[in-house]
């Protein structure tokens, strides 16, 4: 299985444990703010195999606590849980990232235990998330489905919009509330820019405006917190 990218350390990918970050290549979405923006429209050579991922990872036993998988879209790769398997297997515990567009195989990767960990995308409010996520005629309901999986609460998750001034207000936030009502934790991260957004030209929001998102949300679930915030 072809890897993307390796970040050795992160200490905020993944909640409470000193991690790594895999990056796996390719997007079925196309959100004009993704700062991975090459990731997903260009992956390019790999930059290491599965074997050369695993062998630094048996080499960071006792100093990593956990491994981050990210893209692009992960679910995307029918390797994925094989390569989950085998994290498992040198005894990493295991954080997906995905944007909930492939409940079914969400679902079977908690069923394996492949995952102990899962933060969802939740772009937008459900009238927005089209344009949100950059493809017009998306069909919303797989996400739909990957939120209520998640909500079972049969695995650790969070879920996390990237906020966008061009994209987000405050309707956006009266109608995820209620879509995640019952959820462990929300997060709220701004948006930062960068070269390989796919779009120019978009902001973030200011703190204050977070703090009114985020108030609007937390009737509905019970940790939301803003993320990546100066």
């Amino acid at each position: 299985m072809d890897i993307h990218g390796l970040q050795k350390l992160t200490l905020l990918d993944y909640p409470g444990k000193v991690a790594c970050t895999v990056f796996l290549g390719g997007c079925n979405l196309r959100c004009p703010f993704c700062h991975n923006g090459d990731l997903v429209l260009s992956p390019g050579p790999a930059a290491l195999n599965e074997e050369d991922l695993l062998s630094f990872l048996r080499r960071r036993r006792g100093l990593l606590e956990g491994v981050c998988i990210t893209g692009g879209e992960p679910l995307l790769h029918p390797e994925l849980p094989r390569l989950l398997s085998a994290l498992r297997g040198l005894g990493y515990p295991v954080k997906l990232d995905t944007n909930g567009s492939f409940p079914q195989k969400l679902e079977m990767l908690i069923r394996e235990s492949l995952v102990d960990y899962v933060a969802m995308d939740i772009k937008n409010s459900p009238q927005r998330y089209p344009q949100t996520a950059g493809v017009p005629e998306l069909n919303l309901s797989p996400y739909r489905e990957s939120v209520a999986l998640l909500l079972e609460d049969t695995v650790e998750y969070e879920f996390r919009t990237t906020v966008v001034r061009e994209f987000h207000d405050a309707d956006s936030f009266r109608a995820i509330g209620p879509w995640l009502s019952g959820a462990k934790r929300y997060f709220l991260q701004s948006f930062v820019d960068r070269d390989s957004v796919l779009q120019k030209g978009l902001h973030p929001c200011s703190r204050q405006e977070l703090e009114v998102f985020a108030n609007l949300v937390r009737p509905f679930v019970a940790t939301v917190e803003l993320r990546g915030v100066d």
